[in-house]
């Protein structure tokens, strides 16, 4: 007698289970009928949390070029990608022959309104004289007050566009943040209103995802959610701002969301890459046992139990919860599917179509 070790009976055992398995299967003959098990389970009905997942990345809400106001050649350029700036803090200086005419015109300006302001001054004082001497009457002192306020508003008009011209010397931050990019150098002739570098605001930032397919339908302002980055870092809680009202070029709707701490974490920088995870509210549904769905040329069926035998239906699988499957349509609460050999079952009248290999 031939003597065997535990592991070689084990898996002589497991090699007839199997050739008894196919041979049955090649006859037709429903594998649950040799189980001592009840092959049925009744689908019951559960309020499901209803989730969307999707990938997204940290992005800024909105960039700020720095663009020159007037014609003029670029000098002074101190920043580069990636520098941090305040608000206020001058980044570069616009020189060059246009820009010291437009100051020198501005400069004249200034020096004609003051002169002329000083004269009617002038004129001024002698009409009161004047008035007081009664040689002049009131209506030439109130022209005469006229004429000196004019001149003052004047000054201060000359005034503000040499202050303006200055300026436009100077390219500064206009918030605080960090330079994105930078389009230019020192010594290039610059055009007006051409940008010479990208500022990222500082705390603007946001998640961008897409939602695809019917989970689109489901999105909600307002929705919460969680953001894992890719990578170490631990979920934050995030919640959606933003959803754009036109689909995108492939097919995706964009959605923006802001984090609900008032302090990100440490890893909250542009560029971050994760993984989203949307709770929408709970929804009944069907449940049946994982085990029970067949997938068959990319639709999903399940083994119903009725008087007349079993027979395939196709329903459209929802959310998983351990070992079990909610049903989105396709089948009712009560209902009996087959959740033992529900494959080998759907698939026994497989013996009848099976042509030998030559």
């Amino acid at each position: 007698m031939e003597r065997l070790t535990p592991r070689q009976r084990r898996a002589r055992g497991r090699r007839a289970v199997s050739a008894l398995a196919a041979a049955l299967m090649l006859a037709g003959v429903p594998l649950r009928a040799c189980a001592g098990a009840e092959p049925y389970v009744a689908a019951h009905e559960q309020s499901v949390p209803q989730t969307l997942r999707a990938y997204g990345q940290v992005e800024p809400i909105a960039t700020v070029p720095l663009r020159t106001v007037d014609a003029g050649t670029l000098s002074g350029l101190r920043i580069v990608a990636g520098s941090a700036v305040k608000a206020g803090e001058v980044l570069a200086r616009i020189a060059g022959p246009r820009m010291r005419a437009l100051l020198i015109a501005r400069e004249q300006q200034l020096q004609a309104a003051r002169a002329h302001e000083s004269a009617a001054g002038k004129a001024l004082a002698i009409e009161l004289h004047q008035f007081d001497a009664q040689l002049s009457t009131r209506q030439a002192l109130d022209a005469a007050r006229a004429e000196q306020a004019s001149a003052h508003a004047a000054v201060r008009t000359a005034e503000a566009a040499l202050h303006e011209a200055r300026s436009q010397q100077t390219v500064r931050a206009p918030a605080a943040g960090s330079i994105l990019s930078v389009q230019a150098a020192n010594g290039e002739q610059l055009g007006a209103g051409q940008a010479i570098a990208t500022l990222q605001p500082a705390g603007r930032l946001w998640v961008r995802a897409a939602v695809y397919g019917a989970d689109a339908a489901r999105l909600r302002v307002g929705m919460t959610g969680r953001f894992k980055p890719s990578g170490e870092g631990a979920a934050m809680a995030v919640k959606v701002a933003a959803i754009s009202p036109a689909l995108a070029a492939d097919g995706g709707t964009r959605i923006g969301l802001l984090p609900t701490a008032p302090k990100p974490p440490s890893w909250w920088v542009n560029g971050r890459w994760g993984s989203l995870v949307l709770e929408g509210p709970a929804q009944r549904m069907v449940l049946v046992p994982t085990q029970a769905l067949i997938l068959d040329r990319g639709h999903w069926w399940v083994l119903v139990h009725t008087p007349a035998g079993d027979k395939p239906r196709a329903v459209v699988p929802g959310p998983a919860q351990g070992w079990w499957t909610a049903i989105a349509s396709g089948l009712s609460a009560g209902q009996q599917v087959v959740a033992t050999d529900a494959f080998l079952d759907y698939h026994r009248g497989i013996a009848r179509h099976y042509t030998p290999p030559d």
